[in-house]
Order: structure tokens, then sequence, then C-alpha cells
């Protein structure tokens, strides 16, 4: 059951990525030869008006076949006859429909459990904030000057403090206390121990979907920095996980209840939108970056060919890193205690 769970998330996700390209693309009038859910051998297909919707097996991407997209075209409804713009935004829509999906999704999930406050529920003890004297209920005011707003801003100011004293204001009670504390380094970020208290605010529910999907994309961004220039450790690197890993997480979300699984599909949805608009052959973002090419170049187009060749070898090396982090992730579930 858990497993059809995961399988449904995927394709949810990959249906949104896809109709993305298919909405803009259908309305610029390109021709589609076929919107598809899923890679390789077909289950199901239907043709309606020249257009094939297909469900393939393997739920691990999806494509919408346009007419001109990677080869040259006569078709006047072809991907390449249309303008920058409309060419543009059938290619974007897929990886912001993405991005959209995430921000949807949060906003129940946050209506219904809450989100941080800069009220304190646990403060742990033997940590810094516990020998700085803060307990459960104070209420944090500012950090170094800084005033509050939320959780996220406490975070931030914690995290970049760089382990320098931090001086903290806040409200016990009706009493206005200060306090100083030192953060500690922990997991290769700084913390001081605390845990927020949550609360439920239906409208405010949409603006901390809209900031934590910037906070976890900003997160994301960091992490592949740090994945390309080598600065992550042999642990975190194992950690990486593939579509076989990623099941897994979705299978294990989905027992432990709904909401766990709503946010899970949030985080993969959101995770495949920062992936594709990455400038890597064969992603949306590397056509993204042609089109702005092709615009600072006047509109002189780098030849079809030459771009479905590199479209093509990019492929291939994703498939192979696909491949790599599907076999770790296959030792890593079954070969290792």
């Amino acid at each position: 059951m858990n497993i059809i769970a995961a399988i449904l998330v995927f394709g949810i996700i990959i249906f949104i990525h896809e109709l993305g390209h298919f909405y803009f693309a259908k309305r610029a009038g390109v021709t589609i030869h076929e919107f598809a859910i899923g890679m390789g051998p077909t289950l199901f297909k239907k043709e309606k008006n020249g257009t094939v919707y297909s469900i393939r097996a393997l739920p691990i991407g999806g494509f919408v076949a346009m007419e001109g997209e990677d080869e040259e075209s006569d078709d006047p409804n072809s991907f390449g006859k249309k303008t920058l713009k409309e060419r543009f935004l059938s290619i974007v829509a897929g990886p912001l429909a993405n991005i959209i999906l995430c921000v949807l999704l949060l906003i129940p999930f946050y209506a219904i459990v809450g989100f941080p406050t800069t009220t304190l529920d646990i403060v742990q003890k033997n940590s810094p904030a516990y020998s700085a004297g803060l307990q459960s209920g104070d209420k944090l005011v500012s950090i170094n000057g800084n005033s509050l707003d939320s959780f996220n801003d406490v975070s931030k100011l914690i995290s970049g403090s760089d382990g320098k004293e931090l001086t903290i204001r806040y409200k016990r009670g009706s009493k206005d206390k200060s306090t100083t504390v030192i953060p500690e380094k922990s997991a290769g970020k700084y913390v001081i121990g605390i845990n927020p208290k949550y609360k439920t605010d239906l409208l405010k529910a949409p603006k901390q979907a809209i900031v934590s999907t910037y906070q976890i994309s900003k997160t994301m961004l960091i992490f592949l920095g740090q994945l390309v220039t080598g600065q992550l450790s042999g642990k975190i690197m194992d950690s990486l996980s593939g579509p076989v890993g990623v099941v897994n997480m979705v299978s294990k979300a989905a027992t432990t209840g709904i909401l766990d699984l709503v946010f899970m599909t949030a985080l993969i949805s959101l995770n495949i939108g920062i992936m594709n608009l990455l400038p890597i052959p064969a992603l949306d973002g590397w056509r993204i970056i042609m089109l702005i090419f092709e615009g600072l170049r006047g509109g002189k187009k780098v030849p079809a060919k030459i771009e479905g060749y590199i479209n093509g070898i990019g492929l291939i090396a994703l498939m192979g890193f696909m491949l790599f982090i599907t076999y770790k992730d296959i030792v890593r579930l079954f070969f290792r205690n």
C-alpha cells in the first residue's frame, strides 16, 4: 500500500511538471505529439486531437513531445517557429509548476500543523540557551538588536553568528529580560538548543508556505554548490538518495500520516523544480540558457540538431548518474545493517 502511495506521489509531481510545459506549449499553438507520464514501455494510451496521452511503466519522469523541439522542422506550428517568449514560457513553466505545487501543499500543512513562533517550547538541558537562563514559555524579542518577526529570523541570526556571543532580549510573562549566549556548532551549523512553540493561523499559512519554500530552496542551492565544489563530507555524500531511496522515504511518510506525506510530496516537488532549473544539458535549465543566449545574439538560434546532440549527451550522463545513485540506494537499503 505504501509503494502505491509513493507511485501516486511521483505520478502527481510528474503530471504537474509536464502539465506546465503542455499548457503553455498548447497555448502557443505548438504541435504536440505525445503527453507522457512515466518512462519506458507504454501501459496505457489514448489519442485525442492529434496528441497521444500515455502512462508508461517507470514512474521516474515524463515528457511532452513537441514538434521541432530537438530537430529542424518546417511545420509552422513547431516549437522552433514560435517566438522567444512563447518558447521560454513553455520550458520554464514545468519547474515553476513544481515550485508552485510545493507552496500549495504547504499552505494546508501549516494551516493544520501550525508554524514556529518566537515563543520557546523546549530549552534543551545543558545547551547554551539553558546555561544562559532561557526557559520554556519565554518569547524572544530581538537578537543583537534585530527584531524577530518569526522563528525563521531566529534561526537565521543564530546560524549566521559564526559562534560569536549573541545578546538576546525576551519576555517572560510581563517582564522584559536580556541574556547573552554563545552558539555551539552541531551538524555543521550553529545552534543554542531551543525548540519553538507552534501556532495555527489560517491567514498566515500562505505567507509561511512561501517563506518556507524560499528557505528550503536556498538550502538546496547551497547544498548543490557544496556538492559541485567538493565541500561535502563522505558521510553526507553517502546519504544522497535516488529514486529507490526517495520511494523508501515516501513509503515511510505514508505510514506516519497524511500530513507527513503531504510535506514529503511538497519537498520532492520543490526538489524536482529546482533541479530542473539547473543549467545542465537535457534539463529545462539548459534550454532556458540556450534561449537567453539566442536572445543575446539577436534571435540567432543554435541549430536544433546541435542542441539535440548536446541534450542527448546530457541525458546519457544524467541516466548514468541516476543508475549510480540507485545502486547506492539498493546497497544502503538492503545490504547494510
